[in-house]
């Protein structure tokens, strides 16, 4: 893979991997149009390259993100929910980040192989995509002055993992969550940010561990330049598309997304039918 390559698809990884449009799929028509091989240093490439679009968030939200409760506690709170109460915000991210590593252990065997299934991303896309040019109308109750509660970062959690199915998108699930609990749009789509960077690094992790365990590190060292370069143009196209997204989303909705997916999933169902061999990533 060359330089030309190794940037266009750190900005598919930017571009896709915080809107509602799954990453995945972006993935299957990047790397299919640009006639890259599925290489075991390509597969580690995607998942290393995750990294620098985690770093954007931690940079836009760093005030946020870097923060503890310094209110007082409920009274008569022990020691334990005293200290709770003053890492909330890391609390109830830990609580939301606990099924999807849960389930992501139990059922990793499954999600691999789900993975090499191109017609599951494609039907996924276009199912979520019909689901969310009707998301803004069945979530109507949004609340600006919500709270999150323990309860409420649990579930979001558990919506997360509909995104271990392939062309789901972790993004829309997470957002989808959070507005069934009530969180405005602006709202679910930064605690769904929030809750990539553990989710997204304890993944990215586990997948380095398996292929250093596999004799991955002279792969990696070899290509250490290219790992560089993505890392770097993920996260500055993730960032941009951060706060795009979230001006767009508070004033126009999920509509369009839901019409981009139909249109990415569609491409890949014809690109099926037409003998076209697709690999995912």
């Amino acid at each position: 893979m060359g330089i030309i390559e190794t940037i266009i698809i750190a900005i598919v990884e930017g571009l896709t991997e915080f809107l509602p449009v799954s990453s995945t799929g972006h993935m299957i028509i990047a790397q299919n149009l640009l006639g890259v091989e599925s290489t075991e240093y390509v597969k580690a490439f995607t998942f290393i390259i995750q990294f620098g679009a985690i770093l954007s968030v931690v940079v836009l939200y760093w005030k946020r993100f870097f923060q503890l409760n310094h209110s007082e506690a409920p009274k008569g709170s022990n020691a334990l929910k005293r200290f709770l109460h003053t890492f909330d915000f890391y609390w109830k991210l830990f609580v939301a980040f606990i099924p999807a590593v849960v389930l992501g252990l139990l059922l990793s065997d499954a999600i691999d192989a789900m993975l090499e299934k191109v017609e599951v991303v494609a039907v996924m896309l276009v199912i979520g995509g019909i689901f969310m040019l009707f998301c803004d109308k069945i979530f109507k109750n949004l609340d600006d002055n919500k709270s999150l509660s323990e309860k409420n970062a649990f579930v979001i959690g558990l919506f997360q993992c509909i995104s271990m199915i392939p062309g789901v998108s972790r993004s829309m699930a997470t957002i989808v969550g959070g507005m069934s609990q009530g969180l405005t749009r602006k709202a679910a789509a930064e605690f769904s940010f929030f809750l990539a960077v553990p989710t997204m690094f304890g993944a990215t992790l586990y997948k380095m561990y398996k292929l250093l365990k596999e004799g991955g590190t002279e792969l990696i060292m070899n290509n250490m330049s290219s790992l560089i370069v993505g890392n770097i143009v993920a996260f500055i196209v993730a960032m941009i598309a951060i706060k795009g997204f979230i001006k767009y989303v508070q004033k126009y909705g999920f509509k369009i997304f839901g019409w981009y997916r139909i249109l990415v999933g569609g491409a890949i169902l014809i690109m099926i039918l037409a003998g076209f061999d697709l690999t995912i990533i």
